[in-house]
């Protein structure tokens, strides 16, 4: 999701300030977590830090990242973010193995299921493919690509995409409240898209999707989230909307106080596994809710709300892996250099997910301390930059944290008159660059 524009000359302190981002390998091998423009991957296999290889030189982004993602076989993952630059790896070797230069900052970024491709959105709803013709080796010297645009949502910005289970199809929503299905070209560098349907039904902005499987059905059922309070559930061949699940009446925020000006916006959902489950995190709740998605009968319902008793702790991101025994989540942020950190981020992971039946009202799931987390104290100190912080330095953070959701979730307006200032000052740059 990409940071609320800001005007020449404007002081917006909360600018910089981007929201932490974790990513599980589908398998469970490793899991990243991204905070500004730190990436940070642990081996839950070696159980130990990885050292990420950059044949580019300097930092590994020069600029806050805005989406992470592992390749559904788990031999690929992506960053990329405000600094214009998409990085491929192998998670083999933890090379970066292609590097992409974007036109515009990245909000969000999609691996192929065969690996063969990957796509990402820029800040003005271009997407575009890269063609990895080359494969993957792990051990090859960094190779610069050149990205080819696909598709466009014409100036509305990008906040999620994601590839349909079987490859068939590219799903990409909005912020103006849209999620296109676009059937994917068997050779997308030469070939035209094609429109497939539209998910027309969300009030306001489109914040997050997934997918849910059905064995029938082997693309999927589209998942979305929004600033509308709602989960929906979609047939992506019609573009049908199935299911709503009100969410903001389900949710209770801490106090009256927060209630003012707060919004129950959906912020990161995350299917678990095969089973019928969907967690799904809130712009102001101090955990998660866990609903249940039958699709034989088409419904939503909530199954519980998992309260997390740190009231330091408003989840940025979910993800799980196809094994189905954790949860994961992260809060953070980066840009805190007047608390004394340019970036923070915690990590808390869900267990008791009934393998064989994970969509079960009966699952006995608890938040693991932080001596039982898969990694323990050394994934602790690689993917939060330390084990052990002040909690005057959280209770900022997690104020910093719904600002950074609120800026990045709010469409903002601008007069006619700014919107030439706007224009003209973006034109005077090109001249002057050319």
């Amino acid at each position: 999701m990409e940071e609320t524009p800001v005007e020449e000359g404007d002081t917006n302190k909360d600018v910089e300030i981007a929201p932490a981002l974790i990513a599980v390998h589908p398998a469970e091998k490793s899991v990243a977590v991204a905070v500004g423009s730190d990436l940070r991957v642990f081996d839950l296999v070696g159980n130990c830090p990885v050292s990420l290889v950059d044949e580019s030189g300097g930092s590994y982004h020069k600029d806050s990242i805005r989406t992470i993602c592992y390749g559904s076989n788990g031999q690929l993952f992506v960053s990329a973010g405000d600094d214009k630059t998409v990085k491929i790896w192998s998670t083999e070797s933890w090379r970066c193995i292609y590097n992409v230069g974007s036109e515009k900052r990245v909000s969000a970024a999609a691996i192929s299921p065969n690996g063969m491709h990957v796509c990402f959105a820029d800040k003005f709803g271009v997407i575009w493919v890269v063609d990895l013709d080359g494969g993957v080796d792990g051990n090859q010297p960094l190779v610069n690509k050149k990205a080819v645009s696909l598709l466009s949502h014409y100036c509305s910005i990008i906040t999620s995409l994601e590839f349909s289970l079987d490859g068939r199809f590219l799903v990409s929503a909005d912020r103006d409240f849209k999620i296109r299905v676009t059937t994917f070209p068997t050779k997308p560098v030469n070939e035209a898209h094609e429109i497939q349907s539209f998910c027309l039904g969300h009030t306001d902005f489109v914040s997050c999707i997934a997918f849910i499987s059905k064995l029938e059905c082997p693309h999927g059922f589209i998942i979305s989230g929004s600033g509308d309070s709602t989960v929906r559930l979609w047939d992506i061949l019609s573009g049908s909307l199935l299911a709503t699940c009100e969410i903001g009446d389900k949710v209770e925020l801490l106090d009256s106080k927060e209630r003012e000006g707060c919004h129950s916006a959906v912020t990161s959902i995350c299917t678990i596994a095969d089973g019928g489950l969907v967690a799904v995190a809130i712009q102001s709740l101090h955990g998660i809710i866990l609903l249940n998605c039958d699709l034989s009968n088409h419904t939503l319902s909530v199954v519980k709300v998992v309260s997390i008793s740190e009231e330091t702790f408003i989840p940025t991101s979910l993800s799980s892996s196809c094994s189905t025994r954790y949860l994961w989540m992260v809060t953070g942020v980066s840009g805190l250099h007047n608390l004394g950190h340019s970036s923070l981020a915690r990590v808390k992971v869900i267990s008791g997910f009934n393998k064989d039946n994970p969509n079960s009202t009966e699952n006995e799931l608890s938040i693991l301390e932080d001596d039982a987390i898969p990694g323990g104290e050394k994934l602790l100190e690689k993917l939060q930059g330390g084990v052990t912080f002040d909690e005057k330095v959280f209770l900022a953070a997690s104020e910093a944290v719904k600002t950074a959701m609120s800026n990045l979730l709010t469409k903002k307006q601008y007069s006619t008159e700014k919107r030439d200032f706007r224009k003209r000052t973006r034109n005077d740059r090109k001249l002057k660059q050319g």
